[in-house]
């Protein structure tokens, strides 16, 4: 039975203004490309929130209406985004874009010559404050099975999700980083000798 406080959470929950996919899977040169250019980025991030027209987002990034349908184009060709609904507006036709997917699972590493991109993006994208609590880092490292690492992928996966659910308030967009990944560091053998 799920109580009162729980139902009334999940109402409150973020919920997108068009119907998505809980993944996308990019392969293609095409879709990593895409991928690939802050402003695309960009984008993407804004079309977790909500739909968007092309003047909303050209609004938004303060670039030109020009560059940024150049941009959402180079997206729905790498099937990143869709329109998800059109308006009449005069004689004109809105398009709302939206993502195809909540999550972008990518199928190989996007830029092979920087494996770190993609933290090194979020890092670029990082602000502080002396003031703030935040930024916020741990770090953690164990030898532990890999069939262990693959349940804590899922886990950072569903707090990923869960923190994209959240309603959308305040002034500042955080972003949430969090990963598991081998390491060259030394470790111990079976038998407690070092590997």
């Amino acid at each position: 039975m799920t109580s009162p406080d729980k139902a009334q959470a999940r109402e409150d929950l973020h919920a997108l203004d068009y119907d998505i996919e809980d993944a996308v899977v990019v392969s293609s040169s095409a879709q990593l490309k895409a991928i690939a250019n802050g402003t695309r980025s960009d984008i993407l991030n804004l079309l977790s929130e909500r739909a968007a027209t092309v003047s909303q987002l050209a609004d938004v990034l303060d670039t030109p209406k020009g560059t940024v349908g150049y941009h959402t184009k180079v997206l729905e060709d790498a099937g990143l985004i869709r329109v998800v609904r059109t308006n009449q507006v005069r004689a004109m036709t809105e398009k709302y874009y939206g993502r195809t997917g909540r999550t972008i699972v990518f199928a190989k590493v996007p830029k092979p010559d920087d494996p770190l991109w993609f933290v090194n993006d979020s890092l670029k994208h990082m602000a502080s404050d002396a003031d703030s609590a935040f930024p916020m880092f741990t770090s953690r490292f164990a030898r532990i099975p890999e069939k262990r690492v693959a349940e804590f992928a899922d886990r950072i996966i569903d707090l990923a999700e869960e923190f994209l659910e959240i309603p959308r308030a305040g002034d500042v967009v955080y972003g949430f980083l969090g990963g598991v990944f081998p390491t060259d560091r030394p470790a111990f053998t079976e038998d407690g000798e070092s590997a």
